[in-house]
C-alpha cells in the first residue's frame, strides 16, 4: 500500500515532472574548506570554532557538550536517558509507536546557546531529537516546552517535521542535496562538507584554486559560471549580492531546488520569501514566529540605503564588529558615515536620546530598535527591521512595543505619551502600513482600496507591498485583481509575484492575458507564482495557451515533486487534481498528505468529501473513522461525521 501511494504521487505528477536539482556547473567542484587555509589563514582561523563551522559536526568528546553520563530527563511523563557505550552516545526514549528504544547519536547540530543531537531511526532517515542541551545552564531541556507531543503526532521528534534531512541539514551543510525517494520515503543525502564551510558562501572552489595556481593563464570562460577569480559569486559586488547570499539560510522561505543553490544564484531564482503573514509576523512587521532575519531586514531603511550584513557582522567569526552600542555608532554618530549620505549626523549614544542610565540595558540601541524574541526555548533572536518604537500603534495593530517589553507594569498608551513628550517634533509618528495590514487581516474586502494604495506606493519596502497584494488576493475581488495587474511590471520581484498571485480572482481568459508577459519573467519566483495563479484554469485554456504555459508549469511541477517529503505539498497537488477532475489523483495526494502528517485535518476532510461526492459513503465513513482516531474530538471532523 505504501509503495502504491507514493507511486501514485509520481503518476499524478505526470510526464516531465522530473525531480528538480540545483543548476549544475560541470566544470566547477567543491574542494573543501581545508584547501582555503593556506592562502586565507586569518579568515580560516576566525571561522574555525564559529557557529558556522560548528553548525553540524560528528559526535565526539570535542563536539558533544551534553551530559551522557547516565543522565535522565523527564518531560510530560516521558523519561529520556542519555548514556554512553564506549565511543557511542546513546539516547533512550519513546519511539513513533510509543515503545522504548535506544538510538545512537550520529550528528551534532549547532553549538551555542543550545546543541541538538541527531539520531538515525532507520536507514535513510535522520531525526532531530527535541530534548536539547543548554550550554550556558548545563542542563537538558525541551526545545518546545509547551507542546505535549505523543507518539504518532507529526510534530513528535520521530515525525516528518523533525526530519534533519528535510528541515535542517540544508542550512547546516555545504553543497547539500537531500535526494528524497517518495516511494520509500527515505533520503540519500549528499554534501561537500558538514558544517557551513568556506564554499557555502563563496561557491565551489576548484576554479578559484586553478586561478590561484596560475593567475596570468587563468581563463574564466573555461569554467562555467565563474568570474575573474574563478568564483561563482562576488560578495563585494553589491549589498544585494551579499545579503541575498546570507539570506539563503537566514530567511523563512520556500525552496525551488533540492539543497543548496550554487552561491551567486539570485535569491528570487532559488526561493520564494515568506511574506508578513499572520502567525509569522505581527501586523506592523515585527517578528512573531521564527523568521530568520531577512524578511525583517528588508523592511528597514538600512536595507533600502545599501547597508549589508558585514557592516555589522564579521562574516568569518560570525561575531559582531564591535561591542554593544559601538556597532551602531559606526554610523549613527555626529559625523555620520560617508557611505550613507542621507544619514543625519547626531549623538545617539547619550541619555538625551535614550533617557536611560548610560551603560544600562535600557540604554542599549538594540533594546529599543531591535527587540528580542526567544525561540527554541532559550535562543534569543533580535528583530532586524531596526524600527522606531511605535506604542501609539498598539491599539490599532495589536502589536507589541519595545517600551512595554521592558516596562511590563505599564501600558502602551503610557509609552506613547512618554515618547510624544520627549520627542515632540518627531516625524516618525505618521501613518504606518501596520494599521492597513491589521485591518485587512480581519477584512481584506473592506480594505481593498487601502491595500491597493499601500501596494502601489514605491516608498514602502517591497515585502510590505507584496504582503498588501497577498491580502488583497484573499478578498477574491475581480475588480481589485484587475487593479493589481498594474503592478505586474513592478521593479521588485516580490511585488510582481504577489501581483501575479492576486490575479486568481479574474476570469481565466482575462487572467491569462494579464499573466502572459509575467509567465516569461526573468525571475523564477515570479514565473512560478504566475503558473500557480493559472492552475485552476488550465482545463479552460485554449490549445494555443500551451506554449506560454508549458515552461512555467514545468517549473511549478518540479518544485512540487522536489518537495514531496512535505505534507503540505500534497495538499496543493490534490487541489490541482480536483480542478482537473482527476479524482483518483486527488485521493492519492490527500492520502499521502495524511500518511506524512496524520494531524493534517484539511487533507482528511478532502478524502472524506471526495469519496462522499463519488457516492462511496462506506469508504468515506471508514476514512473519517481513521481521521478521528488520529485527531479525536476535532470539531471539523465531527461536523463531517454528522453530515454523512
Amino acid at each position: 500500500m505504501r509503495d502504491m501511494i507514493a507511486a501514485g504521487l509520481i503518476a499524478l505528477a505526470g510526464l516531465g515532472w522530473g525531480a528538480a536539482r540545483a543548476a549544475e556547473l560541470p566544470s566547477v567542484s567543491y574542494a573543501g574548506s581545508e584547501t582555503c587555509t593556506e592562502c586565507h589563514r586569518e579568515a580560516a582561523e576566525a571561522w574555525s570554532g564559529s557557529h558556522h563551522a560548528l553548525a553540524w559536526t560528528e559526535p565526539g568528546p570535542d563536539t558533544v557538550a551534553g551530559d551522557f553520563d547516565d543522565a535522565e530527563f523527564e518531560h510530560h511523563g516521558v523519561v529520556t536517558r542519555f548514556t554512553r557505550d564506549g565511543d557511542a552516545y546513546l539516547i533512550e526514549t519513546e519511539d513513533a509507536d510509543g515503545a522504548r528504544g535506544t538510538w545512537e547519536v550520529v550528528g551534532v547540530g549547532g553549538y551555542r546557546p543550545l546543541q541538538q543531537y541527531l539520531v538515525e531511526t532507520e536507514p535513510g532517515r535522520t531525526q532531530t531529537f527535541d530534548i536539547a542541551w543548554d550550554l550556558d545552564e548545563e542542563r537538558w531541556y525541551p526545545v518546545f516546552p509547551d507542546q505535549t507531543l505523543v507518539p504518532g503526532d507529526a510534530l513528535h521528534w520521530s515525525g516528518p517535521y523533525k526530519s534533519w534531512e528535510a528541515r535542517c541539514a540544508e542550512c547546516h551543510a555545504t553543497g547539500y542535496t537531500r535526494n528524497y525517494d517518495p516511494v520509500t520515503r527515505t533520503y540519500a543525502p549528499e554534501m561537500a562538507e558538514i558544517g557551513v564551510g568556506c564554499e557555502a558562501c563563496h561557491g565551489p572552489g576548484s576554479a578559484h584554486l586553478a586561478w590561484a595556481a596560475e593567475r596570468e593563464a587563468f581563463n574564466p570562460a573555461a569554467w562555467a559560471g565563474t568570474g575573474a577569480m574563478g568564483l561563482t559569486v562576488d560578495l563585494g559586488a553589491s549589498a544585494e549580492a551579499e545579503t541575498g547570499q546570507c539570506a539563503v539560510c537566514h530567511s523563512r522561505r520556500e525552496a525551488f531546488f533540492d539543497g543548496n543553490p550554487v552561491p551567486g544564484t539570485v535569491y528570487a531564482d532559488a526561493y520564494n520569501l515568506a511574506l508578513l503573514r499572520e502567525g509569522a509576523y505581527h501586523a506592523d512587521g515585527q517578528i512573531l514566529d521564527e523568521v530568520y532575519v531577512y524578511g525583517s531586514f528588508l523592511q528597514s531603511k538600512m536595507a533600502a540605503r545599501g547597508v549589508r550584513c558585514s557592516d555589522c557582522h564579521e562574516p568569518h567569526s560570525a561575531t559582531l564588529r564591535a561591542e554593544g552600542n559601538a556597532v551602531c555608532t559606526q554610523c549613527h554618530n555626529p559625523a555620520g558615515n560617508d557611505r550613507f549620505p542621507t544619514l543625519r549626523g547626531a549623538a545617539y549614544d547619550t541619555p538625551e536620546h535614550h533617557f536611560h542610565e548610560q551603560g544600562s540595558e535600557g540604554a542599549q540601541c538594540a533594546s529599543c530598535h531591535m527587540i528580542e524574541r526567544t525561540y527554541m526555548g532559550i535562543d534569543g533572536r533580535r528583530d532586524h527591521s531596526f524600527r522606531v518604537p511605535r506604542p501609539d500603534l498598539a491599539a490599532e495593530t495589536g502589536s507589541p512595543d519595545a517600551c512595554t517589553d521592558c516596562h511590563t507594569d505599564e501600558r502602551a498608551d503610557w509609552a506613547a505619551a512618554e515618547i510624544a513628550a520627549r520627542f515632540p517634533e518627531d516625524t516618525w509618528r505618521g501613518p504606518h502600513f501596520g494599521t492597513v495590514l491589521a485591518a485587512a487581516r480581519w477584512s481584506p474586502e473592506g480594505q481593498a482600496d487601502a491595500l491597493l494604495a499601500l501596494a502601489g506606493d514605491a516608498e514602502n519596502p517591497g515585502i510590505v507591498r507584496a504582503t498588501a497584494l497577498d491580502l488583497l488576493g484573499r478578498a477574491g475581488s475581480e475588480a481589485a485583481a484587475e487593479a493589481a495587474a498594474a503592478l505586474l511590471g513592478d521593479a521588485d520581484p516580490l511585488v510582481r509575484a504577489a501581483a501575479a498571485t492576486a490575479q486568481r480572482a479574474r476570469a481565466p481568459e482575462a487572467r491569462l492575458a494579464a499573466l502572459s508577459p509575467v509567465l516569461r519573467d526573468p525571475v523564477r519566483m515570479v514565473r512560478i507564482a504566475a503558473a500557480g495563479a493559472m492552475l485552476d484554469a488550465i482545463a479552460a485554456m485554449p490549445p494555443e495557451a500551451g506554449a506560454v504555459l508549458r515552461g512555467p508549469m514545468t517549473e511549478w511541477r518540479s518544485v512540487q515533486v522536489m518537495q514531496a517529503d512535505f505534507p503540505e505539498t500534497h495538499l496543493r497537488i490534490g487541489g490541482v487534481a480536483l480542478t482537473m477532475r482527476d479524482w483518483d489523483g486527488a485521493l492519492g495526494a490527500f492520502r499521502e498528505a495524511v500518511t506524512l502528517d496524520p494531524q493534517l485535518v484539511d487533507a482528511w476532510s478532502m478524502l472524506v468529501r471526495v469519496d462522499a461526492a463519488l457516492e462511496r459513503r462506506d469508504r468515506a465513513r471508514a476514512t473519517l473513522a481513521e481521521a478521528l482516531a488520529a485527531n479525536p474530538g476535532n470539531e471539523a471532523l465531527e461536523a463531517l461525521r454528522r453530515g454523512l
